[in-house]
């Protein structure tokens, strides 16, 4: 005589380390002024802006420099939450991301994006080596860049674009543009130690592009 079948609807359900991701993650890094952006658009798959995770100004504890939050450190950046949105973006079909304004520096809503039928997401910030190994355990990361290029061509475009669109006050952002072409430096030695691959300039987006196809397929 047959059997029931068995009431609990969860007993056969898969841990999540067992479930095969609808699609992966890209991470870009690179220094502020680098290109990201630009290039992860150039794409053709979602983009998720790690800038959108920063924590807001009056948030407690954040660490500060020359008088004011330094956003160059990992600490003013919410990197748990990154993660979780990630690992959502790649079992899931919608996900629902913060909106952050850089000038204010406030978080101001949130938006839904649909990915369906994405095989990919690329997540490009100046954080995002801090959330590469994370990822990596969680069986979702495709591959972990950087972009490379010339600190004073980066230098240069950084002001532009930070003046361009306001970001801060035009001392702030003398002063930010000097210090982050210093560390710069570091800043590779702790991408490379992170695992992260240098991709120069200008071939970075035909690679990225062909990481994005293998994907696909």
């Amino acid at each position: 005589m047959p059997q029931d079948a068995p009431s609990d609807p969860t007993l056969f359900d898969l841990p999540d380390e067992a479930r095969v991701p609808l699609r992966r993650v890209v991470v870009l890094a690179g220094a502020s002024g680098s290109g990201k952006s630009s290039i992860a658009h150039r794409l053709g798959v979602p983009v998720i802006r790690l800038d959108d995770f920063y924590r807001d100004h009056d948030h407690p504890g954040l660490p500060r420099r020359h008088g004011i939050v330094d956003w160059d450190s990992p600490a003013t950046w919410d990197a748990p939450a990154a993660v979780a949105a990630l690992v959502e973006a790649c079992r899931g079909d919608r996900l629902e991301l913060p909106v952050y304004d850089i000038p204010t520096s406030r978080r101001t809503g949130s938006e839904t994006i649909d990915i369906s039928g994405a095989p990919a997401v690329v997540a490009e910030g100046i954080f995002a080596a801090e959330i590469a190994g994370a990822l990596r355990a969680e069986g979702v990361l495709a591959g972990a860049f950087y972009l490379q290029q010339s600190r004073i061509t980066t230098a240069v475009r950084r002001f532009a674009r930070d003046v361009g669109e306001a970001r801060k006050p035009l001392p702030a952002l003398v002063r930010r543009g000097v210090a982050l072409t210093l560390a710069e430096p570091a800043m590779v030695r702790g991408w490379r130690a992170g695992g992260l691959e240098a991709l120069p300039q200008p071939a970075a987006a035909r690679r990225l592009r062909e990481l994005v196809e293998a994907e696909r397929g």
